[in-house]
């Protein structure tokens, strides 16, 4: 595999958080299969995944505050936004000034980082605003023979994209996309406020920040367990975060991401479960919101994204 990636072919590998769609990101002609390959605007920046701090280093200009994050969190869900060396392509960064860095933790990911020698560019592998990939089989369903090799490492262990940190003005850090790393983790670290970027954006400054996005192609609508219900009609699903007690919700179809309500299991199981409801034909699925807090809000801003009107 990490021949091929160095001949600048595009190779689908796990990470702890969703499949990646990778490319050697010092390739530009190799990235820019990406964009084809995914039917992804130009305006919108890669992720570069790296082994570690060194080699995050080559790519961007340091910082005292860039060292305590990754030291406390890499590798792992975190994505560092800093201001980039000019060894990185402007396609890579649809522009901008700055890159976004990664040091994935899942062990087939670091063997082929390890193995390659060269950062890799990978976003999400699946068709552009779809739903991400978060087993090998959902890569092949969603992108078949435009990707030379899938590397299966099984299901992803969080399956929502990693939190996306802006560093650049080291005094106001600010998180452009919720993930596991939260803003009070953030705020541990650095001993200053994170705030958190809600606004969408036509030209986004990170992955995942346009207004719709990571969506299936059925219609897809929030609600909460604390509101009044009605009971679904019509040719809808209903997804709970918790197995419901008791008698089974009234409905055609009704189906949960946890047995006990842990928010790390619904984020987990949560594009998986979409995935499947979108191909059995329904005309709305409705999702149930979870609690704004820890990876909750990384489940609720997904959600948010993908109900967004079409």
């Amino acid at each position: 595999m990490s021949e091929l990636l160095r001949a600048g072919e595009l190779v689908a590998l796990p990470t702890e958080t969703v499949y990646g769609l990778a490319a050697d990101a010092l390739n530009p002609a190799a990235c820019a299969r990406i964009f084809t390959v995914k039917g992804r605007p130009l305006i919108d920046p890669l992720i570069v995944h790296v082994a570690g701090k060194e080699a995050a280093r080559e790519l961007a200009f340091w910082s005292e505050e860039a060292e305590s994050v990754a030291t406390a969190f890499w590798p792992g869900p975190l994505t560092i936004v800093l201001r980039k060396r000019a060894i990185v392509p402007d396609l890579i960064t649809a522009g901008r000034p700055s890159v976004a860095l990664r040091s994935p933790e899942h062990p087939l990911a670091r063997e082929v980082l390890r193995r390659c020698r060269c950062p890799l560019a990978a976003p999400s592998a699946n068709p552009f605003g779809y739903l991400s990939p978060t087993e090998a089989h959902h890569v092949r369903d969603s992108l078949g023979d435009q990707v030379t090799h899938i590397l299966d490492g099984g299901p992803c262990r969080w399956g929502v994209e990693s939190t996306i940190v802006d560093l650049q003005e080291p005094v106001t850090p600010r998180i452009l996309r919720p993930g596991a790393i939260t803003a009070e983790d953030l705020e541990a670290v650095l001993g200053r406020p994170v705030t958190t970027v809600t606004k969408a954006t036509d030209t986004p400054e990170a992955p995942g920040m346009l207004e719709r996005h990571y969506s299936p192609q059925t219609p897809l609508c929030l609600f909460s367990w604390d509101a009044p219900h009605l009971p679904p009609t019509g040719n809808r699903a209903r997804v709970y975060l918790k197995k419901p007690e008791g008698s089974s919700p009234v409905g055609r179809e009704d189906f949960w991401l946890s047995e006990n309500g842990s928010l790390k299991e619904a984020a987990r199981h949560l594009y998986a479960l979409l995935r499947r409801l979108d191909r059995m034909g329904f005309g709305l699925i409705e999702v149930e919101k979870a609690p704004d807090e820890g990876i909750g809000r990384a489940y609720n801003d997904r959600l948010r994204r993908a109900a967004a009107k079409r």
